[in-house]
């Protein structure tokens, strides 16, 4: 291990490629609530609910049936596809229903429900020992072994990862750029990773890095977690190809396109992927998720989840099981307090309201957060005053308010052909900076929404 690093000589870094981006926005951190708070393992319940469409792509096969035993870990879904993943049981058990169940948005979804073993130990036992030799793994080999771990993006997108990691012939990855920004409100999973568990974060760099023959490796940490740095830079090796790069606070410094800019000072073009330009892109969480599968046999089974707001009895940082109804985790943490008004999944700007309490913990979901309706009261909507505002918080360069306009007018086709609306990524800066409280994001979501559902309908 190398020498100790002082707060004070912290954001001293020599990183040549740091240059941050424009635009964007300054919400209040609100992390005080749980960035000291070391994360706790949720007790095992009696009934867990797995979506078998989990992530972006298409939902994954069940290889179990209706009364089948499983164990902690073993496969219980297989991909459907390239763009699919697999799923894995969280707990020893019985298979007791697999059908429609309530997902978060509302909807319902086909899911695998699994009655928990009373008298389980419910621990992990690795059995790939002798299977996993990453070292020795040919890239079709890793993106096979990534596919079957069930890992997606840890971030909130949920995109299956080996896909990421599948780069084709005419492209080479020079950069592995790991996101530990973790911008959203409230948010401190990802930097109670960091300051837990900053060997499992290095390792799973070296891995990828590796099999993705990458020259070296940059991790994004905005400068108000200086634990989180101070951790992984003192875990660092003179061996190891990694950059650890404090980075300005500013919101939305998580989205791929703000932190390639931030760090590299590289513009990823409309329409284009990070591998274009030679960069791959991971979350903290995504890689310590490879360094528990390559190093320990674990596939994605459980995830940290990040417990707050005003409407939350107890805080905390939490290791939750993947398909834990919400409800058994709030209750974990002392319930909601009576005045809470709405509980969302992820972050207060791009996360959305939980319909349903007994839907499960998801792969992607970073936090459950609860809101007062001090929080959620919705201000009187004012007529837009052509401020701009709303185009200086934009990091993509778009005119938020004409999509604002053309969406409530309905003319979605308008916001395509002439005003990229597809560039959007919903981060809700607009929203947040517009001072006539207009619904910004929302209407580009709705356009968003129905232009998606026209194009799979053709």
């Amino acid at each position: 291990m190398s020498k100790l690093f002082s707060l004070n000589s912290l954001f001293s870094l020599p990183f040549s490629l740091k240059k941050g981006f424009s635009h964007g926005v300054h919400p209040p951190h609100h992390k005080e609530q749980t960035a000291d708070l070391p994360i706790q393992r949720v007790p095992f319940v009696s009934r867990y609910i797995m979506p078998l469409g989990q992530h972006i792509g298409v939902p994954s096969e069940p290889v179990v049936k209706v009364g089948d035993r499983v164990h902690r870990g073993e496969l219980i879904a297989q991909p459907k596809g390239f763009i699919s993943t697999a799923l894995h049981s969280p707990v020893t058990g019985k298979i007791s229903n697999i059908g429609m169940h309530r997902y978060v948005d509302g909807s319902f979804r086909q899911a695998i429900e699994i009655e928990a073993d009373p008298y389980a130990t419910q621990q992990f036992v690795n059995t790939h020992n002798n299977v996993f030799n990453v070292k020795d793994m040919n890239i079709e080999q890793f993106i096979d072994a990534v596919q079957m771990s069930g890992i997606v993006g840890m971030g909130g997108a949920a995109f299956p990862s080996h896909v990421k990691y599948s780069i084709p012939d005419e492209q080479v990855i020079t950069d592995l750029l790991v996101n530990g920004a973790e911008c959203e409100p409230y948010l401190t999973n990802d930097h109670r990773l960091m300051v837990e568990r900053p060997e499992a974060v290095l390792r799973g760099c070296e891995i990828l890095r590796q099999k993705l023959n990458a020259k070296r490796v940059a991790i994004g940490v905005e400068k108000n977690k200086p634990e989180s740095i101070c951790q992984l830079k003192n875990y660092l090796t003179d061996d190891m190809a990694i950059d650890i790069v404090p980075l300005e606070v500013k919101y939305p410094q998580g989205a791929e396109k703000m932190l390639i800019k931030s760090i590299y000072n590289k513009e990823l073009p409309a329409g284009k992927l990070p591998r274009d330009i030679g960069i791959a892109v991971n979350n903290v969480g995504t890689i310590v998720a490879l360094a528990d599968y390559f190093d320990h046999g674990m596939p994605l089974i459980e995830r940290i989840v990040t417990l707050a707001g005003p409407g939350v009895q107890e805080p905390a940082n939490l290791i939750v099981p993947i398909g834990t109804p919400i409800r058994d985790v709030l209750d974990f943490a002392g319930g909601l307090k009576e005045q809470t008004r709405e509980v969302i999944s992820g972050g207060p700007m791009m996360g959305s309201p939980i319909a349903d309490l007994d839907a499960p913990i998801l792969k992607g979901t970073s936090g459950i957060l609860a809101f007062t309706e001090k929080e959620t009261s919705r201000p009187p909507e004012y007529p837009c005053i052509r401020c701009a505002r709303c185009l200086d918080a934009c990091p993509y360069f778009l005119n938020p308010s004409r999509l604002a306009l053309l969406g409530k007018a309905r003319l979605f086709d308008e916001m395509q052909d002439k005003y990229n609306v597809m560039d959007c990524v919903e981060c809700g800066a607009c929203t947040y900076a517009c001072p006539s409280n207009i619904p910004i994001v929302q209407h580009i979501r709705t356009a968003k929404d129905n232009l998606r559902n026209r194009k799979v309908e053709t």
